[in-house]
């Protein structure tokens, strides 16, 4: 409703101005004189027509956000909301990203301030309007607030194949809360965006992360040698994956 009553307001104050001018030009007698309109009025027209354009485009932006929250497809869990991460998101993003114990098998460094969460939010942002990926926030129920996130990356549609990411703030760790929050997302994987295997790439010696995706089905596949590079040295990598046949819901 609110936005809807910006829109009004913005054409209503551009329409009354294009009608006051009009009417000042016409011949007439009055303080304005024969068409001659005194500068102040001119200064106030100019600004409450600006005042209408800010309100329109403070429409057409809370449009292109509603449209754009409706289709995102929000998930929920018995514990929590898997809703798209905001800017406004960036002070709970950056709490767990600022930690080393998080950051400690993620190709990120640890944050050092909110600007690095904000970036990293905007990158989600654009790989979800591309179409190239999907990453959920976990929000808690009761506060809606961000604890972690999970989704998808590198996704190749020519090979039905995505690799799967996640992460959740130290204090919610050993509660099952991954296992939770990836039935849905891996349903979400397989049946809409028409997956058909579902890897998973960790460092071999984080046994939690390789624990949490056995325990929702993974199969271990080996070790890639020295695949990567990251914080400046080569490391190996571990790789799980899930095919459609073998998910169990």
């Amino acid at each position: 409703m609110a936005k809807w009553m910006l829109l009004f307001a913005g054409f209503a104050i551009i329409v009354g101005n294009a009608s006051g001018i009009y009417s000042m030009y016409q011949p007439k007698v009055g303080p304005i004189g024969n068409g001659e309109i005194a500068n102040y009025v001119w200064v106030s027209i100019i600004f409450s027509t600006l005042a209408g354009v800010i309100a329109i485009a403070q429409f057409v932006a809370l449009l292109i956000h509603d449209n754009h929250k409706k289709r995102f497809p929000t998930l929920e869990t018995e514990r929590f909301i898997l809703r798209p991460i905001e800017i406004s998101d960036a002070k709970e993003v950056f709490y767990y990203f600022s930690k080393d114990e998080v950051t400690k098998y993620y190709d990120l460094d640890t944050f050092k301030d909110v600007k690095e969460a904000k970036a990293l939010i905007g990158n989600w942002q654009k790989k979800y309007q591309k179409k190239e990926g999907i990453r959920w926030g976990i929000a808690t129920k009761e506060e809606n607030k961000i604890i972690g996130s999970c989704g998808y990356h590198n996704w190749e549609k020519k090979h039905f194949k995505a690799e799967i990411g996640f992460e959740v703030a130290p204090e919610f760790w050993r509660k099952g809360i991954m296992i939770e929050v990836l039935q849905p997302i891996l349903r979400y994987g397989f049946e809409l965006m028409d997956l058909n295997r579902i890897e998973a790439l960790f460092a071999p010696d984080n046994i939690a992360c390789k624990k949490t995706l056995e325990k929702a089905g993974f199969v271990y596949e080996g070790t890639f040698r020295k695949s990567a590079f990251e914080k400046g040295r080569f490391c190996d990598e571990a790789i799980c994956s899930l095919l459609k046949k073998e998910f169990v819901q």
